[in-house]
């Protein structure tokens, strides 16, 4: 019974593999950091790279026994993607307010002459 009670939180019921720990929570911070990317780009770029960095451990736990993880590996790899996706666009986003605001700060100096 101990037995049991040890492997439940480790396995999936349903094919009896094992499920890497961060696999979810990789995932969903991926998608996260794709949501919320328009938000000043911060969001974004701490959950994005929060997911590259969960996943980086999990792949080496996968890497020890890959085809007990494969199911769950997918979802790792899902939110590895969607992370790095969400990364990009909130470093774009962020070097676009940059760039507006130089624009607009050289723009108000140059006003401030006449």
């Amino acid at each position: 019974m101990s037995d049991v009670l040890d492997n439940l939180g480790t396995s999936n019921n349903f094919t009896g593999n094992k499920v890497l720990p961060n696999a979810t929570a990789t995932l969903v911070l991926g998608i996260i950091s794709i949501a919320t990317c328009w938000i000043y780009g911060l969001p974004g770029l701490i959950c994005g790279i929060i997911a590259i960095v969960l996943h980086n451990k999990d792949k080496k736990i996968y890497m020890e026994d890959p085809q007990s993880y494969e199911a769950s590996y997918k979802n790792l790899k899902a939110g590895y993607i969607c992370g790095i996706i969400g990364l990009s666009l909130s470093a774009l986003f962020i070097l676009y307010i940059i760039i507006v605001l130089s624009i607009l700060g050289t723009a108000f100096m140059s006003m401030s002459k006449y």
